[in-house]
């Protein structure tokens, strides 16, 4: 499979493929619990008749193992799709709520209605994965979807553009692809939901442009994910762990660890067992592992070996630009003041930073902007308790990396600047829903106390009972 180069559609199509949308969905097409079934079956046949096909993509564009990709692009989405098929109709029903005695006699529901037209706009790191889990979220609510997948990661856009189509129902789901000029065209169009995946700078475009509508949006954004390293951790668990979030899609993941904080009683313990999980998981040479990826583009190559000047590395530092390697790479002797620690990494470069215990490192967490992800190593369940008191975060594993985000019974999300909302599991499909608040009252009893004029034995009573 060959990378295809220049992935678009024609702009001058996109308003008129929203006016298809937003057609279907007033027609109620979307509305019966069978239509979305079939739909998310669909889905799922999609991704599993065209597996190596995808995988391929994966590979192409992101020198992605096929473990890998098979993990955290295929088996994931059709993981949270089964879970939505199995409580579709529960997710969908209507809740009964308790009704206030001053509305009295009555009865309290919420409605889940969905929202209408919703755009989903994904990343290229995982490309499948974070196209195809809001999307199906989306259609399991009711809503119709227009999709846009990222023009970085090409091949795979040009293979979901193909199988879209063939797979769902092309009057309510709909797939765009290309880059700035077609995005741009995409957020001017008027949808009922925005979920964007993706930096804080191209976040702030799709806000700003929502907001010309008040279209609601969720923004899963991503930010310096810090890792405490307390004295009390089991420190070969730990680097363990760390290597593996870490380097996973060579370190190309929005709640990858972006930066250690390490208790200076135990930092060379936890470089050297760094460095044995290295070479325990890719081999003495990484470059040649069948095991460890690749990065994205020429471009964000360069950005990683520029950042890679702002400390020195300890554990590996190569690199090779004709297949865009960049080796697992631990830096000491960190600038604070350098670009690696003012901006997101999203790359195979980890920062070691020396503290004198976990109170410096709470402090230095809660002197930034609110991470995306927070991980805690530590056998002492009172430092736990602390750093999950004195910090904040979108969410937090303990004991580990990146898994709390594999729980559909987590929302995952940020917070500030890390993003807002949180899908996967049932959020992820409640988030394109208005659950509608009805109350119904019967006519047979109507008390004429809740009347005018208004007494003072009535002002007595309200008093006893409001």
């Amino acid at each position: 499979m060959t990378m295809q180069l220049d992935p678009h559609t024609d702009i001058a199509s996109i308003s008129g493929t929203v006016k298809i949308l937003r057609n279907t969905f007033n027609s109620r097409i979307t509305r019966p619990l069978a239509w979305r079934r079939t739909q998310l079956q669909n889905m799922i046949n999609m991704l599993e008749n065209n597996e190596a096909e995808l995988l391929e993509a994966l590979k192409v564009d992101l020198g992605k193992p096929m473990a890998e990709g098979f993990i955290t692009d295929l088996a994931f989405v059709t993981g949270e799709i089964k879970l939505m098929l199995k409580n579709l109709t529960k997710w969908n029903s209507t809740e009964k709520v308790p009704t206030p005695l001053v509305a009295m006699p009555a009865k309290s529901v919420l409605i889940p209605e969905p929202l209408g037209v919703v755009c989903i706009i994904a990343p290229w790191n995982y490309p499948v994965q974070l196209l195809l889990v809001p999307a199906a979220g989306a259609i399991a609510a009711g809503n119709t979807v227009i999709m846009k997948p990222s023009e970085v990661s090409p091949t795979v856009s040009g293979v979901l553009a193909r199988l879209v189509p063939q797979y769902l129902d092309t009057t309510a789901v709909a797939l765009i692809e290309g880059g700035v000029p077609e995005t741009t065209e995409l957020l001017a169009q008027k949808f009922d939901h925005i979920f964007y995946t993706g930096n804080g700078k191209i976040g702030r475009v799709v806000m700003a442009a929502a907001a010309v509508n008040l279209t609601p949006v969720t923004l899963e954004l991503g930010g310096k994910s810090p890792v405490i390293i307390d004295k009390s951790a089991n420190i070969e668990v730990a680097a363990r762990r760390v290597a593996w979030g870490k380097w996973l899609n060579a370190g190309q993941t929005c709640v990858a660890p972006d930066y250690v904080l390490v208790d200076s009683s135990v930092e060379a313990k936890f470089v050297n067992a760094l460095r044995t999980s290295i070479t325990d998981f890719y081999g003495a040479n990484p470059h040649t592992s069948d095991s460890y990826g690749r990065i994205v583009s020429p471009r964000h190559f360069d950005r990683l070996v520029s950042l890679m000047t702002g400390g020195t590395p300890i554990i590996g530092g190569e690199s090779a630009a004709a297949d865009r390697y960049v080796a697992p790479t631990v830096l000491g002797n960190v600038n604070l003041n350098a670009p690696i620690m003012q901006e997101e990494i999203f790359g195979p470069l980890l920062p070691i930073i020396s503290v004198k215990d976990t109170n410096e490192a709470i402090e230095f967490i809660t002197s930034r902007d609110h991470p995306l992800a927070l991980y805690i190593f530590a056998e002492n369940s009172s430092v736990v308790n602390e750093v999950l008191e004195r910090t904040t975060a979108g969410g937090v594993t303990v004991n580990g990396t990146l898994l709390h985000l594999t729980s559909p019974h987590l929302p995952f999300g940020g917070i500030g600047e890390s993003g807002m909302g949180g899908y996967h599991g049932k959020s992820g499909v409640r988030i394109f829903q208005h659950m509608k608040p009805v109350l119904k009252r019967g006519t047979k009893i109507d008390p004429k106390i809740t009347y005018p004029p208004y007494t003072a034995r009535k002002l007595k009573l309200f008093r006893k009972v409001l």
